[in-house]
């Protein structure tokens, strides 16, 4: 059922950020005024964020190897680098097999770039280690994986690879595949994946999902004021479309960070009570 609603978001933001005017306008102005901030950063700097995607996997496949062998949850593994691969794959089909973008009047490139497969190597490469850890290493593993997602989607907007709604895109795949993974892995895995509760384990503190929660809020009300300011007429942007769309990808980054920790808290299986 989660999937079904992630293959669902995928398909509204192609529809509306490609097939509208309103949202071709929207991404469009993001990706342009990414040249401002991208000349204040530097080329160094640059440079350094287009690496965060290889990162991430070298990252993801290090804990992957160590989860294997020392946990030897070979078959967990073997799900996650599946459902890793299988996000990669989606992406790449679903772009190449998407027509050019429609001409709604806005100035752009007609090529298809949704979804960003930057943006999906990173978050799948985050997702795989959610999957293999420990339920009480999951909260934890969200949220530092889930915001280096956000961090790698963020970059290719900084550095114009891609529009804000690729990378949203790019998220709800790979949630897409984290889902299916994820019900494998956990009727597969029934003897490890219990779920102790939220005070169990550091690395399972109510305090990941809320600050997760927190800073999708705060990218909220920062979008809201940029946009509230836009809608003054007269007004000229330089970088508020470029700000809304870093809100956006942060609003969606930990909405589906929040959700895949309450979700896999909930599936997993609960310790048995000791009778007497």
């Amino acid at each position: 059922m989660a999937a079904a609603f992630a293959v669902l978001g995928v398909i509204g933001t192609y529809l509306y950020f490609v097939h509208t005017t309103t949202g071709q306008y929207i991404d469009e102005s993001a990706l342009v005024e990414a040249a401002v901030p991208r000349e204040k950063i530097g080329l160094q700097v640059s440079y350094f964020l287009d690496l965060l995607p290889i990162i991430s996997v070298v990252i993801g496949l290090v804990v992957i190897l160590f989860v294997t062998i020392f946990r030897k949850r070979w078959l967990a593994s073997g799900i996650a680098i599946l459902a890793m691969a299988g996000a990669n794959l989606s992406t790449q089909l679903f772009k190449s097999a998407l027509p050019v973008r429609p001409d709604q009047g806005i100035a752009t490139l007609n090529f298809n770039s949704l979804p960003s497969g930057h943006s999906t190597l990173a978050a799948s490469a985050a997702a795989a280690v959610f999957l293999v850890v420990s339920p009480r290493w999951r909260p934890f593993a969200a949220f530092i994986g889930g915001s280096f997602a956000i961090l790698s989607g963020s970059s290719t907007l900084i550095n114009q690879w891609h529009r804000p709604a690729d990378v949203l895109a790019a998220y709800l795949v790979v949630a897409a595949w984290t889902c299916i993974a994820g019900w494998l892995i956990l009727r597969s895995g029934r003897s490890w994946n219990v779920w102790q509760g939220y005070s169990a384990h550091w690395a399972s503190s109510r305090l990941w999902p809320l600050l997760s929660a927190l800073l999708g809020v705060a990218a909220a009300v920062l979008a809201t004021i940029v946009l509230g300011r836009l809608a003054t007429p007269g007004t000229q942007s330089s970088t508020d479309y470029f700000f809304s769309g870093v809100a956006m990808i942060v609003i969606a980054g930990y909405l589906l960070t929040v959700a895949g920790i309450l979700l896999f808290s909930f599936a997993a299986r609960r310790p048995r009570l000791s009778s007497g």
